[in-house]
């Protein structure tokens, strides 16, 4: 009988400039060094195919519809080809932006609501929630100034102030809906800082499937 242990799955998200992606390979690396077998992995993308959604997606115009169906045709061949092989193989996934990054970008920014995205969710991951989510919140002035000193924006960066103002309120909405599994972080501390907190919840994390 296969008794494999189950891995955990981790999130990132937040708007862009909040500097999540400055603590992805951190995170693997805190939690190879504690004996954890980890896939780090990202959204839209993941896999060969969703790598050229992405790029479609990142730098194509299209309507809002086939935007969100194209993030969840991304999603679905991510889940089958990398995140529950994994999980079910008993590694952690870590896993730049998911399911709540459409809930923020498309529902909030882009004002498509909730109801069409959990339809797409209940389709895509019924029975699948990330166990952990670190939100990085900035407000948006830092995040801008950020973005405009780091790199050439694709078209989601490029929007205006308005649509990440909506996209953050939606992200700190699930955070205060979901509290035991989304964790606000203060982005604006300094990556010490940050880190400090993430690597408490992480050793939370190991110690509490060590003992189960």
């Amino acid at each position: 009988m296969n008794t494999q242990q189950r891995g955990l799955f981790l999130t990132l998200e937040g708007v862009d400039g909040a500097g999540k992606s400055t603590h992805v390979q951190w995170l693997v690396d805190q939690l190879t060094e504690r004996g954890v077998q980890v896939v780090c992995t990202r959204e839209p993308g993941g896999t060969a195919l969703g790598e050229k959604l992405r790029a479609l997606l990142l730098h194509e115009p299209m309507s809002l519809e086939c935007e969100t169906l194209l993030m969840f045709a991304a999603r679905a061949e991510h889940l089958q080809a990398v995140i529950e092989p994994a999980l079910r193989a008993g590694q952690w996934v870590v896993c730049d932006r998911f399911t709540d990054a459409t809930f923020a970008y498309q529902g909030g920014g882009r004002e498509l609501g909730v109801e069409r995205i959990a339809v797409l969710e209940r389709w895509v991951h019924p029975a699948l929630q990330p166990d952990c989510t670190w939100l990085f919140d900035v407000p948006l002035a830092v995040a801008r100034e950020r973005l405009d000193r780091t790199r050439e924006q694709d078209r989601f960066e490029q929007e205006a102030a308005a649509f990440f103002e909506r996209t953050r309120a939606v992200y700190l909405a699930r955070a205060q809906q979901e509290p035991l599994r989304i964790q606000r972080v203060d982005a604006t501390q300094s990556v010490d800082q940050i880190r400090q907190q993430i690597v408490l919840q992480l050793e939370q994390l190991v110690t509490e499937r060590r003992l189960t």
